[in-house]
């Protein structure tokens, strides 16, 4: 059957389910009822290390000398695997992260198949270097570049996205050659590791993609200081960021890319059509329950309309149905876990205090599981805790201005830059504002637009590097340059004379 994929609580090295070394196990939450939904396996540096070996291995016997098109067909049966397995992926998904079962099928696992679709099309086409014109010194010599797989590669991906951000890294590094050690997050670890049975089914070889879940100063440290990783890709927060530079610099400097956090702004002007300004400030700030790095955040509202767009962003917020993920009309699941749960009402209570004006929301939503309630909060001042640093979660801030000069200031003046929107009817004014925006992507009269043909990743501390698209390729790749003379030496000698 189709869905008769087991749910596995142990690592995959070398395309075998193993113990960790150490025997030690975590449990894993359902965030919808609070109680276990496995006990997974614990990874240490010695589990890391056995990763490692075996992704080196793969990589040096076999996948580093592989054809495109063989990686390009094993990438195309991978993606067909997981859409067979859509309903059973979505429902793991759904448990262990509380996303609603809808968008978990229709979102996450959706995208993760084309995501692996798209960079299987990139595997046979993507390596392609340039033949390059010399002159002066090197005038009778031709040059060439040729691009190599990096190597081995750790990747740490986040809890709010587990099979998307998976497929984000993998996706690409085997179009490249590259083979993968990765650490799921401790929080959601569920679905990575059914991914790999299918891995294993579609052909894979052994090493090629190695898959461990364990908590970050132990696992994720681990394999950002191991020696013989070539490169790093994480996702998270900027502060863990910043310990991830530490960790390759201390170690072998190896390559690094960085998706990072946000404090993403949106501009609403006031010729903006207002139901469509609000429709996807909602949805930028509450899907996901607001666990997305570039949530938008900060509702930057010109004050001649200012009013009249929080109300209907209170309007909105309210209409969110809060319940079981299973159910077919839940709008907005739990927060992932207590931590985040905590965190989140932290935030709210700082809001409050501060002065902002809870507009509605504010508090927590049943007395099971970690829900909180769409928080929308008026009156916001830039110097406030809940405008400066990320929240994750279902919590908007608006802010009023006067000048689109102001806005653009105030919306620049973070020191992140991941994402960033405006909205406008005026096309040549919002181009104009977009291009002054400091942010890797900007939305127009829109958010949250994502395709696997565009690139993603930010300006400042929200990351190096970007994913997804043709750009994501340079992630994964070394570029040589090959030269030689054109002429043979007595041909040279000749004219020399």
């Amino acid at each position: 059957m189709a869905d008769a994929l087991p749910l596995r609580t142990q690592h995959f090295i070398n395309n075998e389910f193993v113990d960790s070394v150490d025997g030690k196990t975590f449990d894993t939450i359902n965030p919808a009822t609070e109680e276990v939904l496995a006990t997974m396996q614990m990874a240490s540096a010695a589990d890391i290390d056995k990763a490692v070996v075996a992704a080196r291995a793969a990589f040096s016997d076999k996948w580093e000398t592989s054809t495109g098109v063989s990686r390009r067909d094993l990438l195309f049966k991978l993606a067909d695997l997981i859409d067979k397995h859509a309903d059973r992926l979505a429902e793991v998904e759904s448990l262990d992260n509380g996303k609603p079962l809808a968008v978990a099928k229709g979102a996450d696992v959706a995208l993760t198949v084309q995501h692996f679709k798209y960079f299987a099309g990139w595997a046979d086409k993507g390596m392609c270097g340039k033949t390059i014109p010399t002159s002066i010194m090197a005038a009778d010599h031709f040059a060439m570049t040729v691009h190599e797989p990096v190597g081995v590669v750790g990747c740490i991906i986040p809890w709010n996205f587990p099979l998307l951000m998976m497929a984000w890294k993998l996706a690409p590094l085997l179009a490249c050659g590259c083979t993968a050690v990765l650490k799921t997050s401790e929080k959601t670890p569920c679905t990575a590791l059914m991914v790999c049975q299918l891995i294993k089914e579609a052909g894979f070889p052994p090493g090629v993609v190695n898959v461990l879940s364990g908590y970050g100063p132990s696992a994720g440290e681990a394999l950002g200081r191991h020696m013989d990783v070539d490169k790093i890709c994480f996702t998270g927060s900027s502060a863990v960021g910043l310990k991830i530079i530490e960790m390759a610099a201390q170690s072998n400097m190896k390559r690094v890319t960085l998706e990072l956090g946000g404090k993403s702004p949106m501009i609403i002007c006031d010729d903006a059509d207002i139901d469509q300004a609000v429709a996807a400030a909602d949805f930028g700030l509450f899907f996901n329950a607001g666990q997305c790095c570039c949530a938008s955040t900060r509702i930057l509202i010109q004050d001649t309309v200012y009013d009249e767009v929080v109300a209907k962003c209170v309007e909105a917020a309210q209409k969110k149905k809060l319940c079981s993920p299973k159910d077919a009309d839940c709008s907005q699941g739990p927060q992932v876990d207590k931590i985040q749960f905590d965190k989140i009402l932290g935030y709210i209570e700082s809001g409050k205090k501060e002065g902002a004006t809870v507009e509605c929301g504010g508090g927590r939503h049943g007395d099971k599981g970690y829900f909180i309630q769409p928080t929308v909060f008026g009156n916001v001042e830039d110097s406030m805790k809940i405008a400066q640093e990320e929240i994750f979660g279902p919590v908007m801030q608006c802010l009023k201005f006067k000048t689109i000069d102001e806005a653009v200031r105030r919306a620049n003046d973070t020191k992140y830059g991941l994402a960033a929107g405006v909205c406008s009817r005026d096309i040549g004014k919002a181009i104009g504002i977009a291009k002054r925006l400091k942010a890797g992507s900007v939305w127009i009269n829109c958010w949250d637009q994502f395709d696997d043909a565009t690139p993603f990743g930010g300006y400042k501390t929200s990351g190096w590097g970007r994913e997804k698209s043709e750009y994501a390729l340079e992630n994964f790749t070394e570029i040589k340059c090959i030269q030689f003379p054109i002429n043979d030496h007595k041909e040279k000698k000749a004219r020399v004379a």
